[in-house]
């Protein structure tokens, strides 16, 4: 069963004048008790940042918080001591664990556009941790890159504590890309640019599907198109 969700239907904050972020799901002033969740994946952000701002110091727990910088790059410092900087194409992972807490700044004369997405950890109690890699992954052509995962099969990727996959992929004008999944997991797309079919379905840029209960997911360009694919699991006994 595919669900899917156009890109109005997306939640537009602009609390400050240096910040426009559209929540996927329920968020800070945003509530929906039917959009709180798929599977584990519990946030999902498509956040612009204008030049020399910023999110100031503030704390999380109990979640794993991963960043994609699409343009741009953060400055990143935290209580755990790390003080990096994630350009474009670099991916981001902390587990926030029993508490930690970090800023993320836009120290340059350019825009910072950055996906950043919370799972529900596989288990609470965590020791706070931080990885960051350069995955290069907005140059790769016509296949699913996996940039996150708690999937120990799949290898140079960034870890997390999720039974959850995060796939890239840029597809070229009329090519394909078969995703095989099972009916206890989830698959969740958010298309960036171009549009694509989606088991039939037509996806624009920012619009979503949301599917459950497949066997196969069938992915075809209508134009040259990047997207994002999560694959994650449907019963909370498998986060």
């Amino acid at each position: 069963m595919l669900k899917y969700i156009p890109a109005t239907d997306r939640h537009h904050a602009a609390p400050v004048s240096w910040l426009s972020s559209y929540f996927l799901f329920s968020f800070a002033d945003y509530y929906d008790p039917k959009n709180i969740h798929f599977g584990p994946l519990r946030v999902f952000n498509d956040d612009s940042i204008a030049p020399n701002s910023g999110f100031p110091q503030h704390p999380h727990s109990e979640m794993e918080i991963v960043t994609l910088v699409l343009d741009g790059e953060v400055t990143h410092e935290d209580t755990m001591g790390n003080q990096t900087t994630i350009p474009k194409g670099e991916v981001q992972r902390m587990t926030a664990g029993t508490g930690l807490a970090h800023g993320e700044m836009n120290r340059t004369d350019k825009p910072l556009h950055i996906y950043q997405l919370w799972f529900l950890p596989n288990q609470k109690g965590l020791a706070p941790s931080y990885e960051q890699k350069d995955l290069d992954f907005l140059d790769s052509k016509n296949e699913l890159v996996p940039l996150v995962s708690g999937q120990k099969v799949l290898e140079d990727v960034v870890y997390m504590n999720s039974n959850s996959t995060i796939y890239w992929a840029n597809l070229r004008e009329d090519k394909e890309i078969e995703f095989k999944t099972f009916p206890i997991r989830n698959t969740f797309i958010y298309v960036k640019e171009g549009s694509i079919y989606v088991n039939g379905t037509e996806l624009g840029p920012n619009d979503q599907a949301r599917m459950t209960d497949e066997h196969v997911v069938q992915i075809r360009a209508r134009k040259d198109a990047q997207f994002i694919l999560i694959d994650l699991p449907s019963s909370e006994a498998n986060y």
